[in-house]
């Protein structure tokens, strides 16, 4: 897909039991050290400071379909990233951005000052999101990732009540 014409309709909502087959697909497609399957279900149910989102094509006629899911943990007034991923029939068309935006308009209405995130060094696609969406490089972590010893690094957003995201 691409070009504006192939662009969807999308509403961003809070995940939903019934989105987590959806989610878990999206998930295994987008990384190379996906959750376990249980993971979003503790999230959802047993993790107070969790905020899961997704972004669901809105089609004319079919159900709707699960395209992109975010989860952020927010303690006191930080926030982290934990996972965010669009599926791979649908990236490069904003709805990252979208779906981002979405959940840090959230953030500043629960108070959160600072949120931060870790990416691959390898990741030059989301780390220029990040980028536009005001983060900065911040540090790394050396070996982070398991499945091949790959440095992270940690981008910062801070003064977020100062932001504008609309």
């Amino acid at each position: 897909m691409s070009g504006e014409q192939d662009k969807p309709a999308i509403r961003i909502r809070k995940m939903a039991p019934e989105d987590l087959d959806q989610v878990i697909e999206i998930d295994q497609l987008s990384f190379s050290q996906p959750w376990p399957a249980n993971s979003f279900q503790f999230e959802m149910y047993n993790n107070p400071v969790a905020r899961l989102w997704v972004a669901e094509k809105i089609p004319e006629t079919t159900p709707a379909r699960i395209i992109g899911m975010m989860v952020i943990w927010m303690v006191i007034d930080e926030a982290h990233i934990g996972t965010i991923a669009v599926h791979p029939d649908y990236r490069r068309l904003g709805i990252g951005s979208m779906l981002f935006r979405h959940g840090l308009t959230h953030l500043q209405a629960e108070g959160a000052k600072l949120v931060y995130l870790e990416v691959r060094r390898t990741n030059f696609c989301a780390q220029e999101l990040y980028r536009r969406l005001g983060f900065c490089m911040f540090d790394e972590r050396k070996g982070y990732y398991q499945d091949n010893g790959e440095d992270a690094l940690i981008f910062i957003l801070d003064h977020l009540q100062t932001r504008n995201f609309s």
